[in-house]
């Protein structure tokens, strides 16, 4: 176990905290929900997000990468039969999914941004690879589409 270097936390915090308000201002602007009421909602995420970084940092060798900690950890905290969901779930419902995704996507293109080299020397193998990836997750969105659509009787 590591200890942990709390100036990286305090500037995680500030970068989490002002893509927060990004996503609050996009949230007010857009969908015209209201931006006050969902800064408690943004704070528990992020506070949710820098544990899931602490964690990764402070057990190096942790099997998951810190993102799919905080997906997991965001579901477990969401789970309505889980007591702790009833302070979660309705603080975190109000931030809107879809504001969250523009940040997340930008911050996955400039991770990505550094290894068009690496990209490069795939070549036309990562066309195949991303046909075959799209294809799957698409047949299976579908898949449990018709079950969900199946079990509610819409179908």
């Amino acid at each position: 176990m590591r200890s942990l270097d709390m100036k990286k936390y305090v500037l995680y915090f500030i970068l989490m905290s002002m893509t927060g308000v990004m996503v609050l201002a996009g949230q007010a602007i857009g969908l015209q929900k209201q931006f006050i009421g969902a800064i408690p909602g943004m704070f528990l995420i992020i506070v949710l997000a820098l544990g899931c970084f602490a964690v990764k940092d402070a057990f190096p060798k942790f099997p998951l990468p810190a993102y799919a900690l905080s997906t997991i950890v965001g579901m477990i905290v969401s789970i309505p039969a889980l007591s702790i969901s009833k302070f979660f779930a309705p603080e975190i419902g109000t931030v809107e999914f879809m504001p969250l995704c523009t940040p997340l996507l930008a911050f996955a293109g400039i991770s990505v941004g550094d290894k068009i080299e690496q990209l490069k020397a795939m070549s036309w193998k990562i066309v195949i690879i991303a046909l075959v990836v799209f294809t799957t997750i698409f047949f299976a969105c579908a898949l449990i589409a018709q079950g969900v659509l199946r079990l509610q009787g819409a179908i």
